[in-house]
């Protein structure tokens, strides 16, 4: 097995994009570029799309790299780049089942969540709602992740249905 240099996870809200990320920039020695720290500026303020793919570009054009996420606005500029894409097609019950209870548990504590964000009840329950981000996205993304696996023009995609299957894997996966 090749070890990829440049690698996209991609998966649904709550699906464990950013935890994969983080152990595979342990694992594979790779530099983790979180995405909600690009998208979001202090007080949710979303960066403008231009800007946000200028910082993805820049990024993709390096040699080495781990991106936990890709959107609309630039979702083309990673794919073109990976030497892997990894997908988290987990059932929409697990999935969603992780994102209510690390989404809880964020507004209890107040656990910072990128460039001085949190989450809160407002936010929460209002219909900009990362729970209802999860829900009205959730069949689209498995759509896009199979699709990709299933395009031969593209980057290499492993699904990963079930954890333990994305466990396996990275038993086997060999380190830098």
């Amino acid at each position: 097995m090749t070890v990829p240099s440049r690698v996209l996870i991609y998966g649904v809200h709550g699906s464990g994009k950013s935890t994969l990320a983080a152990r595979l920039a342990t694992r594979l020695g790779l530099p983790w570029y979180p995405v909600d720290d690009l998208l979001w500026e202090p007080g949710w303020v979303e960066v403008p799309v231009a800007e946000q793919r200028n910082r993805i570009a820049q990024i993709c054009r390096r040699d080495h790299w781990i991106l936990d996420g890709a959107y609309h606005g630039w979702r083309d500029v990673p794919l073109a780049r990976a030497d892997l894409v990894v997908g988290l097609d987990y059932p929409r019950w697990l999935s969603f089942g992780w994102l209510l209870r690390r989404t809880v548990r964020r507004v209890v504590s107040g656990e910072e969540i990128c460039n001085g964000n949190r989450e809160s009840w407002h936010s929460v329950l209002s219909a900009e709602s990362i729970l209802v981000w999860h829900l009205t996205g959730f069949g689209r993304m498995r759509r896009r992740m199979r699709a990709w696996q299933a395009d031969p023009s593209g980057p290499p995609v492993l699904l990963f249905r079930h954890p333990a299957d994305l466990e396996r894997w990275l038993t086997d996966l060999p380190g830098r």
